[in-house]
């Protein structure tokens, strides 16, 4: 599965970009990015380098579901763990038995 993430342009020097992904900073080509792209805009972003820009509500939309994805996905690790440990995991909703 391949994954573009939505990122902030913190700074442009040339075909580079400085992005903020999700608080990580990372330099990433800008070279196919079609439209001109400017430092405070949202690019998607694969494999080092960015692919289109988006705009401010798109990429915090996708990163708010992205967050929501990591939570669910740390939970049920621990619910995992919790279980090969012997101990009674707990249902993921309360109308579940």
């Amino acid at each position: 599965m391949c994954l573009a993430v939505p990122s902030k342009i913190i700074s442009i020097d040339n075909i580079l970009a400085t992005v903020d992904i999700m608080g990580a900073r990372r330099d990433v080509s800008i070279i196919l990015v079609p439209d001109e792209v400017s430092v405070g805009d949202y690019v998607l972003v694969h494999a080092g380098f960015a692919l289109r820009k988006i705009d401010e509500a798109a990429a915090q939309e996708s990163i708010r579901l992205i967050r929501e994805y990591e939570a669910l996905m740390d939970q049920a690790a621990a619910d995992a763990g919790a279980q090969a440990c012997g101990v009674p995991s707990q249902p993921l909703s309360p109308f579940r038995e």
